[in-house]
């Protein structure tokens, strides 16, 4: 039922993710909650991550791990977590090897993987202790059966754990017209329930999307599901010189991303997200359709100021004034 790897006096189990099937919780336990771990060569920090799942006071969780081809001592203290009484709640996959977004969307859409809630996790951050527990109680608010996911704003540490400052606070409310121009929460941050990672199932993991969290926000909300933004931080983010994803808020990072704007970076994940909606067509409801369809055909006009005048008519936004400057600028150059 599964295979193993061994690397020298390290054994770590690894089950296949085609065939490999996690207990389902009976009724009478707490919500289960599948923490979503992706990890590729995070020795550094990847033990104070695992201590603060461990700590979390929301007890009913599995830990699933896709490790993407690590060749330090990540895989070893994933089994040292496993081994202190954790053995049945830790699984440790291959995973795909093609980067941070395939990878995480390789879990999510993994059938073995059974669960109420699914968390997705970066191998370097820390877990505040009630994180878990927040998630549950703001999305069990909503029907089961209602795709619903959770974000929120991050404490933001150095390399040394200390705290240096705090993400950017949204205070717009989280709609298609913001997801399609912007992400809202870091996957670090994200939760979903079921039925949210039933609406990614069915667009599949074989997408050309800038990043799994940003995809989440905007399959939601286009599905008519809804998403939740909390604005007290449950994770410590942390920011090294490895970081895959840095934060945003910082001027210099704005002038970046501002800069990829300009190269046609921000128009290359625009087109991958839209391809990746057209996946959901049938759980979108007519009136998010009539908005996306507009949406394309606005990008699609030559005329500078027919482009901004649509993106102004649509209601289309990102959450701070540089984000909306920046976006304005986009829709007159083009590049959106």
């Amino acid at each position: 039922m599964f295979e193993r790897i061994i690397s020298g006096a390290d054994k770590i189990r690894v089950e296949n993710n085609r065939i490999a099937q996690a207990t389902a919780p009976s009724p009478d336990q707490a919500p289960h909650v599948a923490v979503l771990l992706c990890t590729h060569n995070g020795e550094s920090f990847i033990s104070e991550q695992l201590q603060s799942i461990g700590r979390q006071s929301h007890s009913n969780w599995s830990l699933w791990v896709s490790d993407d081809n690590s060749d330090d001592t990540t895989l070893q203290e994933i089994d040292r977590f496993a081994n202190a009484g954790r053995m049945e709640r830790v699984h440790v996959l291959k995973g795909p090897g093609e980067g941070f977004v395939a990878n995480f969307l390789s879990l999510v859409c993994n059938p073995a993987i059974e669960a109420d809630y699914f968390a997705f996790c970066d191998q370097d951050d820390v877990w505040l202790d009630q994180k878990l527990e927040t998630a549950i109680e703001a999305l069990s608010r909503y029907p089961a059966a209602h795709p619903a996911a959770y974000f929120g704003r991050t404490r933001i540490i150095d390399a040394h754990g200390r705290a240096v400052g705090l993400s950017p606070l949204f205070d717009r409310e989280p709609a298609l017209e913001n997801a399609l121009v912007q992400s809202i929460g870091g996957g670090n941050t994200t939760v979903i329930n079921r039925a949210a990672r039933d609406v990614l199932r069915m667009a599949g993991e074989d997408l050309d999307v800038a990043a799994h969290d940003w995809w989440t926000y905007l399959a939601v909300s286009a599905c008519g599901g809804t998403v939740i933004y909390d604005a007290i931080p449950q994770v410590e983010y942390r920011q090294h010189g490895n970081n895959i994803i840095g934060e945003n808020s910082s001027l210099p990072a704005r002038l970046l991303r501002l800069h990829l704007l300009l190269r046609g970076r921000f128009s290359s994940w625009i087109e991958g997200n839209l391809a990746a909606l057209s996946r959901l067509a049938p759980l979108i409801p007519p009136q998010n359709q009539a908005v996306i369809s507009e949406f394309i055909a606005v990008r699609q006009n030559r005329s500078m100021l027919a482009r901004a005048a649509g993106l102004y008519r649509l209601g289309l936004y990102r959450q701070t004034l540089f984000g909306n400057v920046s976006l304005y600028l986009a829709a007159l150059l083009g590049k959106w």
